[in-house]
């Protein structure tokens, strides 16, 4: 593996501004210290930098010679709703807020990239590099699209990555096709009538009618789908009653849904609404079903994948280029980029224990011997990408 002089000179300056970032995480759509942090550093190498894309997001264009070709490279800024648990130095100053999933580290080797491609000029056409907000809850991505995101800065391809702790430290790793899943979550509401727990028969029991209505969910993906379509549905929330002498009149039902197959994705939107409404009838009660579809599953493209796949095996080592075997039950907002340009989103390997905190975890912390690498590797990307005639 190898970094050019710029970076490798620059690591206490990458660590640095990760620190400071992670100490200072902000929610999604919120992001304005990390946003104004971000562009000032941008305008001090000479990218001409646009604000203001959903909110708190930017983008930084760089220009040279002559070709009219473009890419695009994004990364996220936005940190999670988590009470810090790392005990670090640089630990979050703010309580119930913390950079749980590395874009700290994301953010950071963006702009490393950033100053490496405009000290070198090794490239023929337009850089655009994207800090995106709110991945995490909001959609970023698609409101940075709603803004004209591509309409503005046009781009012949788009590619991102995510550090991944559960692969070893430096390892790419790539899929070609659907990479992560598309997300969606289902309120039930099971309208039953209360009453004294002594007098059973006087009452419609929500709670023995929502337990119900769980254990026939488990028969969905199990019954209803096809084996080799990977999906999920996972009740990750029940509530209801108050007290052992209570019925209560409600019970509320939260569940969780991944799928990567649009035709799948509607039979367990299906499926959930027929179970709930006629398990409720079954019982003598009502239900409920507020069914909301967040991110798509991101779709990898061919070529891109391929291309950027071939310079990780140049750039690292065969040995450090793996092809995932499944892809990822998780979600990922850059999913809307794909499917206006063609592009790939793969991950970066962290790990470098046996027991590595996974993201979203209190204790998570980005890797910052990840920096130099990341930022080394999105630099060959766009000269790669953009290479001279």
């Amino acid at each position: 593996m190898t970094l050019n002089v710029t970076l490798a000179n620059s690591m206490p300056e990458l660590v640095a501004i990760r620190h400071d970032l992670h100490a200072h995480p902000e929610l999604g759509l919120e992001e304005v210290r990390t946003s104004n942090f971000v562009a000032t550093c941008l305008e001090g190498l000479g990218y001409t930098v646009t604000r203001g894309l959903a909110r708190t997001g930017l983008v930084a264009t760089l220009k040279n010679g002559t070709s009219s070709r473009s890419i695009g490279i994004r990364a996220d800024m936005d940190a999670l709703p988590i009470f810090e648990e790392t005990g670090l130095d640089y630990a979050s100053k703010t309580p119930g807020l913390m950079h749980a999933c590395g874009h700290d580290g994301h953010t950071t080797m963006l702009l490393g990239a950033a100053r490496a491609i405009a000290e070198r000029k090794n490239f023929d056409g337009t850089v655009h590099l994207i800090f995106q907000p709110a991945e995490e809850n909001f959609g970023g991505a698609k409101l940075m699209m709603n803004d004209g995101l591509f309409d503005k800065f046009p781009c012949d391809a788009v590619f991102a990555l995510h550090n991944d702790p559960s692969q070893p430290f430096g390892q790419f790793a790539f899929r070609e096709g659907p990479v992560m899943a598309a997300v969606d979550e289902c309120k039930i509401i099971v309208h039953g009538r209360g009453g004294h727990g002594a007098e059973p028969q006087e009452t419609a029991d929500p709670i023995v009618c929502g337990a119900s209505i769980v254990m026939a969910l488990q028969s969905i993906v199990s019954r209803n789908i096809h084996p080799m379509d990977p999906s999920v549905v996972t009740v990750g929330s029940f509530h209801s009653g108050s007290a052992s002498n209570i019925i209560p009149a409600r019970a509320e039902i939260v569940i969780g849904i991944r799928s990567f197959d649009p035709k799948v994705r509607d039979e367990l939107e299906r499926r959930i609404r027929l179970i709930a409404e006629n398990q409720a009838t079954s019982f003598g009660m009502s239900a409920t079903v507020d069914y909301q579809r967040s991110y798509d599953a991101t779709i990898n493209h061919k070529t891109e994948t391929a291309f950027v796949r071939d310079l990780a095996v140049r750039f690292a080592g065969a040995d450090k280029v793996v092809d995932l075997a499944r892809p990822y039950m998780g979600s990922e907002d850059f999913a809307y980029m794909l499917q206006e340009r063609p592009g790939t989103y793969f991950f970066l390997g962290s790990a470098t224990t046996d027991d590595e905190r996974p993201l979203h975890h209190p204790a998570y912390n980005f890797n910052d011997d990840l920096l130099p690498i990341g930022a080394a590797f999105w630099t060959e990307l766009a000269e790669a990408y953009l290479a001279r005639p």
